[in-house]
């Protein structure tokens, strides 16, 4: 053999062993995924990880997060919890199941760049995007909101619709932060029930409301809002100063995972760069800082963010809840 070519065949060797030493010790095997992620994005999410993990099988189960949760509840019952991770709507969900002892913690998940509260302390589940909730209004409106106080103005009497938090978990956590946040509170709730707010059952409803003049502004979630702007509703979409709240559809493995290792690599893969990618990809905000966000999005270090003590919004979510009700119905 020429020399030339004995050396290239010895320096493809050398780069195959570690190659092969590196895909045997790569997780493999069967993954079992609960996810209230919509059909298309969760099957797209599902593809990506196997282009990088496509020794580990996927199956998933897709509904949403309430019915999830009635179907893992009763698994628990059971002794027979079937998933690996668990990718839903909301962290006051994922906190529930961590009050109960349901999560593994993962202290190796590289958390650097995700926003300070978008994820547990005790890394029991990760933020895998952000989801703000902010204001919509209607180009039409007369004044061009920039506060949430804006929206207890005499210029938005009677004009302001936002989803109830006793249909929407979005909304429940927006309604605990903002009782958190000193210069709101309760007091602010309280405005605008004087000032003709309304609640509806969801944020779609709110959409629909705003885009279509019946209201003029609205609370909502951005990338409802941002979207339907980008495909010429006359709408605009604010972050106001004060900040918004937002759910971080996370990521979180169950203490009874068949495979955590499988599960730990599907939560690398939703923090990474590729992951967080795919997520602005979908036309949601990036959890991290460093992946430059869809169309029609600011950058995430534009975007002021409300504090959020997920553990004390489930303390106080019944309570929340109730008085919400007592000041806009059911």
């Amino acid at each position: 053999m020429h020399p030339i070519f004995a050396g290239l065949v010895g320096l493809a060797a050398a780069v195959a062993l570690p190659l092969a030493a590196a895909n045997a010790q790569s997780p493999s095997g069967r993954l079992t995924l609960y996810t209230s992620q919509p059909q298309a994005d969760a099957q797209a999410t599902i593809d990506a990880f196997r282009r990088v993990y496509p020794q580990i099988e996927v199956t998933f189960v897709r509904d949403g997060t309430t019915q999830l949760m009635n179907r893992l509840q009763a698994e628990f019952v059971a002794g027979q919890p079937q998933p690996d991770v668990l990718l839903i709507a909301d962290a006051m969900t994922m906190e529930a199941l961590k009050r109960e002892n349901r999560l593994l913690a993962y202290p190796g998940a590289k958390t650097d760049g995700l926003p300070a509260g978008s994820h547990d302390a005790e890394k029991t589940y990760f933020a895998t995007k952000l989801i703000t909730t902010g204001i919509v209004y209607n180009r039409a409106a007369p004044m061009k909101p920039e506060s949430w106080a804006d929206l207890a103005k005499p210029e938005a009497r009677g004009q302001v619709l936002m989803p109830s938090p006793l249909f929407s978990g979005a909304a429940a956590i927006h309604m605990g932060s903002v009782v958190a946040t000193p210069g709101l509170g309760w007091s602010y709730f309280e405005a605008l029930q004087r000032n003709g707010a309304q609640a509806a059952r969801g944020n779609p409803a709110v959409l629909e409301a705003v885009a279509g003049g019946q209201k003029l502004y609205g609370v909502i979630v951005d990338f409802m809002a941002i979207r339907a702007r980008e495909r010429g509703s006359p709408i605009e979409f604010v972050f106001p100063k004060e900040g918004v709240t937002f759910v971080t559809e996370p990521v979180a493995i169950l203490r009874t995972a068949r495979n955590p290792d499988a599960a730990r690599a599907f939560v690398d893969f939703l923090l990474s760069a590729d992951g967080q990618g795919l997520a602005a990809s979908q036309g949601m905000l990036p959890a991290r800082g460093d992946v430059p966000p869809p169309p029609g999005f600011p950058d995430l270090a534009r975007v002021p963010m409300m504090k959020s003590d997920i553990a004390a919004i489930l303390r106080d979510d019944e309570r929340n809840k109730e008085r919400f009700a007592d000041l806009f119905g059911r």
